[in-house]
């Protein structure tokens, strides 16, 4: 019988195996947007920042907005790779995640730049299923979602917050014709269905990002942009820079809260904790 070792895999303990990151790398909190080529957008509305490393699909900056510290790795498409990067950065010492992206809405009153705060997700991925039961929420941290409104407030942003459906696929898992007009079992209901259980929107990598930093006591969330409403048909990049401030705004708050629960003495922030 062969052997196996947990390190096989991973021979430098303190740098990670995808995102090559250590922990004098990244600030506590990291921003998680899909397409590396978003890393340039967010950065711009930093105060300073450096890259501090782009392997694979993980393209890694850190700096500060309104001096406070701050990092952003980029994820790839889909939450296999985003749990890669979850992993990897908890384990140099990242203790809070926000997903920033883009969506399709699917509620009639949802403009396409509007921003989703998502509070909790339907896991429609594989991925959270390899680490913990099917029934287990994907549940937003409520210091993030707070902090996440708190920030769209601020800025004046429009915005809805409710539960997000993430899938696996582009296509066929979110109710689209694939090759030739091929249409998976349900597809042509999956809308419907969502809409009618007042779920907000459809992305890729949420509801994974959320299930396993729940798991390991970590706080996370989500906010997109909405590029499509599938129910009006309506489809344009809107919006990118709205999350991206929103999101870097609500790590500067998280900030902020963190040390009013300090000074209070209180394990988590609250309406009655002034920011």
């Amino acid at each position: 019988m062969t052997s196996t070792s947990d390190d096989s895999e991973d021979p430098n303990d303190e740098i990670g195996y995808h995102i090559e990151v250590g922990a004098d790398d990244v600030a506590d909190a990291v921003l998680l947007p899909g397409n590396p080529e978003r890393v340039d957008k967010i950065t711009a509305l930093w105060d300073e920042h450096d890259e501090v490393a782009y392997h694979r699909e993980y393209r890694t900056a850190t700096g500060t907005y309104d001096d406070a510290p701050i990092s952003v790795t980029s994820t790839g498409i889909g939450s296999p790779s985003a749990a890669i990067a979850v992993e990897e950065l908890a384990r140099v010492g990242v203790d809070t995640f926000i997903r920033v992206g883009s969506c399709g809405a699917i509620q009639p009153e949802m403009a396409v730049g509007d921003l989703v705060i998502t509070t909790g997700a339907v896991r429609q991925e594989g991925t959270s299923d390899e680490y913990v039961r099917e029934d287990y929420p994907a549940a937003a941290d409520g210091e993030v979602v707070s902090a996440l409104v708190a920030a769209a407030e601020r800025l004046g942003y429009d915005y809805h917050t409710g539960v997000t459906m993430s899938a696996d696929s582009f296509y066929a898992g979110q109710g689209r014709p694939g090759f030739e007009g091929f249409e998976a079992a349900g597809s042509d209901a999956l809308v419907e269905e969502l809409q009618d259980a007042n779920v907000k929107n459809i992305e890729m990598e949420a509801s994974s990002i959320l299930t396993i930093a729940s798991v390991y006591g970590l706080r996370a969330g989500a906010v997109c942009s909405v590029y499509a409403n599938r129910v009006t048909g309506e489809f344009r990049t809107e919006g990118e820079s709205r999350a991206a401030e929103t999101a870097s705004l609500a790590v500067k708050l998280l900030a902020r809260m963190d040390e009013v629960k300090r000074e209070a003495g209180a394990d988590r922030w609250h309406a009655g904790l002034s920011l």
